[in-house]
């Protein structure tokens, strides 16, 4: 498939076709980007907050859980909507809605989200990898998790169904692990059932429902699945786009079920194995440690380090190519596959690597805390936009959501954000008082947030006074444009730079080409040594009478083939002194030295510096 720049994710869009086939076989080739999504809904981010959750307070939060996953299947759903019907992404969608300055804030917001959720992924994955192999430090594994851009790399490369394949086989392995620690526990059922009637005991109790949430609707999925569904192709017309939805939202609930599953398999464990014996549990290790005394068996702290390790493993994986989508929508910037993805990972790995390093391996549980704070706050940033746009008759035409769904979206993110604000005002209120320098979180952090629901506000209402942008979308390379035909103008001056080298006939016999004998001709040669950068045109060294020699050779024979030339010897550095040779030229012709790049690193190009510094065309031969 030919990678289009103006697609999210060109290495593989529409590269799944569906066209052709029905029935299950048709399903079946849309199932796959839902799996992708999933994982981020089961990342070390949620272990935290349900493992604390289990263990603090027993069943009575599992229906946070449900809640969690009915508002994450409503929100995806209207990122299959709106990247199957509008053909763009959430980010490109958000470009050509909003202006730079709010453009911009938002790709920081969101790059941050990104790296906020990565650097859960990455302290996940090396604690997964401890408590695997013990003789493996967590900041070792810290270090080991930058193989994961290579990874994506090669299974992004081999198709995307090869990394669809690739991620349900490691939710997989997390599905049946507890599966087996939920047999192994042997939870209470009718307890569980107790847990599904809404209700919050406490204080602490709300706040850890606000982790669960915060943990649970992810905003780099919004981005991530918005894209994922393009990789499908199918017939453009209205049956088959209503059925691409239709195939794509059973993919979600399937997947987002699952992931259900897992987040409530560990908050059950956490209740069974710790909440009922007394024991209160904040650290993914104090949870391993102790599954082998309470459940009397080693498998259960073995599949625990397992699930762990394929959880960050397939997190990292659709969190980096959530980053790619990013900035490729927001900046219209494409990067080297391999430095995009690397770059991600490295955003991620230096904080989580620091603070292991100079705090210890204790300090993991406050990385994840602090992870899943930054993720809350950004949440509202990528919803609202989501809900403006699915909505939006201009936009999607007859595929808008119905009332009933845009309703329903609004309450959900009503709850998201206020819950999160709850959150986000709790951590600060605690900064405030334990922190050693109170007055530079009033400073700093309160500023920025107070920035932040200012946009929050803005991007809330400014549809309902602004008309979208839609109808000028934005491209990498830019819209068509008619070409406005100048006529052409002669030349009178051509400059030609000579060295005394083999490409000083290749400069000259291209400038006679473009020129003819109707135009005059100007040869420069600039002396660069060290006396002639002290003395200029004072200066008679040996070098200085050779090369003027050579330059009267050179125009001597232009003269006798009857072409007007002229010839000028400059001094000093070429990269000032030549644009200052030829600022009366209408047109510059250099021959390129030839150097590769480790040369020019040497040597220096001489081309790129004068090429800044003149306003006139400039031809390398």
């Amino acid at each position: 498939m030919e990678n289009n720049p103006h697609r999210s994710l060109g290495e593989v869009h529409g590269s799944v076709r569906t066209s052709g086939k029905g029935g299950f076989r048709k399903l079946f080739a849309f199932l796959g980007p839902a799996y992708m999504i999933s994982v981020g809904y089961m990342d070390p981010g949620n272990w935290a907050t349900d493992i604390e959750g289990g263990s603090k307070f027993g069943y009575s939060l599992i229906w946070v859980l449900v809640m969690s996953n009915l508002i994450a299947l409503l929100l995806q759903s209207h990122c299959v909507r709106l990247g199957i019907v509008s053909g763009r992404d959430l980010a490109q969608a958000s470009k050509d809605h909003y202006s730079r300055f709010v453009n911009f804030f938002l790709y920081i917001l969101a790059e941050i989200a990104i790296a906020a959720c990565d650097l859960a992924e990455v302290v996940g994955m090396a604690i997964g990898i401890h408590l695997m192999f013990p003789s493996v430090s967590i900041l070792t594994g810290v270090c080991i998790t930058v193989l994961d851009s290579f990874i994506l790399l090669f299974l992004l490369n081999a198709g995307i169904r090869k990394l669809e394949a690739f991620i349900i086989s490691l939710v997989g392995i997390i599905g049946v692990s507890f599966l087996i620690q939920l047999i192994i526990a042997k939870p209470d059922v009718v307890e569980i059932s107790k847990g599904l009637i809404p209700g919050i005991r406490n204080e602490d109790a709300l706040y850890v429902a606000i982790g669960i949430i915060g943990a649970t609707v992810m905003p780099h999925n919004l981005y991530l699945h918005s894209s994922l569904v393009q990789t499908r192709q199918f017939d453009r017309t209205a049956t088959e786009v209503k059925k691409a939805i239709r195939f794509n939202i059973v993919d979600s609930a399937v997947a987002l079920n699952l992931a259900l599953f897992v987040n409530a398999a560990i908050l059950i464990i956490a209740a069974s194995t710790f909440f009922n014996t007394g024991v209160e549990v904040k650290e993914i290790q104090d949870a391993h440690r102790m599954l082998t005394p309470m459940l009397g068996s080693t498998l259960a702290p073995f599949l625990f380090a397992l699930a762990l390790i394929a959880a960050g493993q397939s997190s990292t994986v659709t969190g980096t190519l959530a980053g790619q989508i990013i900035m490729e929508g927001y900046l219209n910037l494409r990067l080297q596959p391999w430095i995009r993805r690397l770059l991600t990972r490295l955003i991620a790995i230096v904080p989580a690597f620091l603070t292991i390093y100079y705090l210890g391996e204790e300090k993991t549980g406050d990385l994840l805390v602090l992870s899943q704070v930054i993720l809350s706050l950004q949440l509202g940033f990528a919803i609202i936009p989501l809900i403006h746009f699915v909505s939006s008759k201009k936009r999607m035409g007859e595929f808008a959501i119905p009332l009933w769904q845009n309703i329903a979206s609004w309450l959900a993110v009503s709850v998201i954000v206020f819950l999160n604000c709850q959150l986000i005002f709790f951590k600060v209120k605690d900064w405030l008082l334990t922190s050693e320098s109170p007055f530079l979180v009033g400073i700093f952090v309160i500023p920025f947030m107070g920035l932040c629901l200012g946009i929050l506000l803005f991007i809330t209402f400014e549809p309902l006074f602004k008309k979208s942008k839609q109808g000028k979308p934005s491209q990498f390379h830019g819209s068509f444009a008619r070409i406005v035909f100048d006529e052409p103008k002669p030349y009178k001056l051509i400059a030609i730079p000579v060295d005394f080298s083999s490409s000083d006939h290749k400069a000259i016999n291209r400038a006679l080409q473009l020129g003819g004998k109707g135009v005059s001709y100007k040869l420069v040669h600039v002396l660069e040594s060290t006396t002639a950068v002290i003395y200029g045109e004072q200066s008679g060294d040996n070098e200085r009478n050779e090369d003027t020699v050579n330059l009267m050779a050179y125009e001597n024979q232009l003269l006798e083939r009857g072409y007007q030339c002229t010839s000028e010897l400059g001094f000093g550095n070429p990269r000032t002194v030549i644009p200052e040779l030829v600022k009366d030229a209408d047109l510059i012709v250099m021959g390129t030295h030839g150097h590769t790049t480790f040369k020019d690193l040497l040597f220096g190009t001489t081309v790129e510096s004068v090429r800044h510094k003149v306003k006139v065309p400039l031809v390398l031969v």
